[in-house]
């Protein structure tokens, strides 16, 4: 039997009135209704959504006209319309005929789980890349439901599941569509070839790149601010960070350059997946990968993100890059839980990006796993070769101490190996360096 179950939550924050929402859902026998629907609501939240009942039906599979039957449709009608919702949110994705029975059934919007994460993602966007990823993405969902979309949009009056180009449709055919479709890819190919010629720099200075990946809203954003000083924004709402966002800080001399990338869920939309694939491959490109785990999560709760997270990886082909366990948030734990989580991660480092806990380890266990890639030299490099100290400091400042003198600049450095030859003709030994007068080197091209 399917039962209307109340849903509490908290009141919309002030100026923002929430939409009201009627959770549906399909699930099969033995799953926790409650438990399995949390992730849902806290997407609805997110995209100014307030649920106030949800409907369950307990079979192996939705049907596939109607979703949820036709003999609980009259059920759904009735709780629908108690509950005062305007709109109905479905956890799972609906073919375009299920889309058209329920609408059809309630005189009501009806927005599943794909749709419900679009319209968060129109709402997060911020950077012209992020606005075409977002706008390609909602529309190759649009094009397979635009046949009987029309009744659906004379609906449509604003709200979640309406945002973006989803607005425009009523005067869009398919062929439009497609168009559009093939220019917003061709524009984002020519924003990624832009990061490539960046990522080209900074792979000639050999400068190590971390990313950070993990579930969304686990703090990846605060602990990019921590870490570099960043100021990416951290409110309280999944998907808040959508556009890569790339920065660096220095530990013993040497930099290092972090990226923030968007958060997964669990079964992340296609769309998303394929339409943010130049936000996604800052991970393929990474030389780390450091996987940040909400440690106040519960036990199996944990489990479920990490396993969602990793199956993104390697859907994008990312599996192979290597990858640290972070567990952020250890200021919410005390030393039992502490202790229990230590136990369950071993090899993982435990921080805390609000309170700056274990940042410390965090950069050294970093330095660490790139300490083979530099290589400290001593040199000398004369006046007259004012191209090669050019050269040096082009190479992304791997100068760690410097001295001038009448004769030329003394420099203490860390250079990536496979630029230590080319200014092989600057080296001196330790012992040159405390002279006052190092006599120049053999002059060579840099």
């Amino acid at each position: 039997m399917i039962t209307p179950v109340k849903v509490h939550q908290p009141d919309p924050s002030p100026g923002a009135e929430a939409e009201r929402g009627f959770v549906l859902a399909v699930l099969a026998r033995g799953i926790d209704a409650d438990e399995e629907l949390a992730e849902l609501r806290e997407l609805a939240r997110t995209a100014g959504v307030e649920p106030v009942a949800q409907l369950v039906q307990q079979r192996q599979r939705p049907d596939a006209r109607t979703y949820i039957g036709k003999g609980k449709l009259e059920e759904l009608k009735e709780a629908y319309a108690e509950s005062g919702a305007d709109v109905l949110l479905v956890d799972g994705e609906l073919a375009p005929t299920q889309q058209r029975a329920l609408e059809n059934a309630l005189d009501a919007r009806v927005v599943d789980r794909t749709l419900l994460i679009l319209d968060i993602f129109a709402q997060h966007a911020v950077s012209a890349e992020g606005k075409l990823q977002v706008e390609l993405a909602q529309l190759e969902y649009s094009l397979p439901r635009m046949r009987g979309m029309w009744q659906h949009l004379e609906r449509l009056g604003g709200g979640v599941g309406t945002r973006g180009p989803g607005e425009s449709q009523l005067e869009t055919d398919r062929r439009i569509a497609r168009r559009r479709v093939t220019l917003l890819r061709s524009r984002l190919e020519g924003l990624s070839a832009q990061r490539t010629t960046r990522r080209k720099e900074r792979k000639r200075a050999e400068t190590p790149t971390v990313a950070l990946a993990g579930y969304t809203n686990v703090g990846k954003s605060t602990l990019l601010n921590a870490l570099t000083g960043a100021e990416v924004s951290v409110e309280n709402r999944l998907f808040e960070t959508l556009d890569p966002t790339t920065r660096g800080f220095e530990f013993d001399g040497k930099r290092y350059l972090v990226t923030d990338t968007v958060g997964f869920i669990r079964r992340l939309p296609t769309q998303l997946v394929e339409g943010f694939a130049s936000t996604l491959e800052e991970t393929l490109v990474a030389d780390l990968v450091l996987h940040v785990v909400d440690a106040s999560l519960a036990d199996d709760r944990q489990t479920e993100t990490i396993a969602a997270v990793d199956t993104v990886l390697a859907g994008i082909g990312a599996d192979d890059v290597p990858l640290e366990i972070v567990l952020n948030k250890v200021d919410r734990l005390d030393p039992l839980a502490r202790r229990r989580l230590g136990n369950r991660f071993p090899e993982a480092l435990q921080v805390s990006a609000a309170t700056g806990e274990g940042l410390d380890a965090l950069r050294e266990r970093i330095a660490v796993r790139f300490a083979d890639r530099f290589e400290d030299v001593r040199m000398f490099v004369p006046h007259t070769e004012a191209r090669a100290l050019s050269a040096l400091y082009a190479l992304g400042a791997p100068i760690e101490e410097r001295t001038d003198t009448a004769d030329g600049v003394l420099i203490r450095a860390h250079l990536p190996h496979r630029e230590v030859r080319r200014f092989a003709a600057y080296l001196v030994a330790q012992s040159s360096v405390a002279q006052s007068n190092v006599p120049a080197a053999a002059a060579s091209d840099a």
